[in-house]
């Protein structure tokens, strides 16, 4: 191969690696774009609104948390009545446990803008008949009788009266799971049918030993 021929041949290659490089990035340009283009898409999907509620779960959080208040009530009762140092500590768990859940569920109910019970146990402001008639909710007379009871009669009678009270709140909580559509309160709700199936177990073997 003469000079001439090879300096051809080399200028040809030149322009073929240029244009192969100028195709590539083009190339590039284009799965950048595409890349971009899936932004839109995705930004959609992210802009789809989140925890929408519904009213089985307005009622569901301003039922539970009188619900809530009444076992503190009757937990507190506990502290200062029942003999059993069980009893005591179950009671001390139940507080534990609902008092975190009543200030979520108020949280809720806030942002939604809907009413949030008032009052230690519940029932101030609304009509008793209503709030005793709520599953599992002790009425006037069963929380005076408590009051009133010490010792062994109060342990058992807390036993007995908060598997009710815990049954009533279960019930509650599956009523949330087949209804609700607020994803933060069917979980709360799951927590509740866990946790307070649990105690029921666990509170049925004290009242055996008592």
């Amino acid at each position: 191969m003469n000079a001439n021929a090879s300096l051809t041949l080399r200028t040809a290659l030149a322009a073929g690696a240029a244009a192969a490089a100028l195709v590539l990035a083009a190339c590039s340009g284009n799965g950048d774009t595409g890349t971009a283009s899936t932004s839109p898409g995705t930004a959609t999907s992210a802009s789809i609104p989140a925890g929408e509620h519904n009213r089985a779960d307005v009622t569901f959080a301003q039922g539970m948390i009188p619900h809530h208040r009444q076992a503190i009530v009757m937990a507190d009762m506990a502290e200062t009545r029942a003999s059993s140092s069980d009893v005591k500590a179950l009671a001390s768990q139940i507080k534990k446990t609902q008092d975190p859940e009543i200030k979520t569920m108020s949280a809720w109910l806030t942002a939604w803008g809907e009413k949030v019970p008032q009052g230690m146990d519940g029932m101030d402001g609304m009509d008793h008949g209503d709030a005793s008639s709520m599953p599992g909710m002790m009425n006037n007379q069963q929380m005076d009788d408590m009051r009133g009871a010490s010792g062994k009669a109060f342990d058992t009678m807390f036993l007995t009266m908060m598997i009710e009270h815990h049954e009533g709140a279960v019930e509650m909580a599956k009523t949330e799971k087949e209804q609700g559509a607020y994803g933060p309160a069917k979980e709360l709700a799951d927590d509740i049918i866990t946790a307070q199936t649990a105690e029921i177990t666990q509170m049925r073997k004290m009242l055996g030993r008592n």
